[in-house]
């Protein structure tokens, strides 16, 4: 049986990296907070 998660780094990164939270408004939130790490 094949595995189901085959990882992509591209697609994961456009989904859920640093610039498609810049997008939103999730990054200003974090950055007003004063987090250390605003994305993984």
């Amino acid at each position: 049986m094949k595995r189901t998660f085959q990882p992509k780094k591209r697609k994961q990164s456009r989904k859920h990296g640093f610039f498609a939270r810049m997008k939103t408004n999730i990054i200003n939130r974090r950055r007003k907070k004063g987090r250390k790490v605003l994305s993984r």
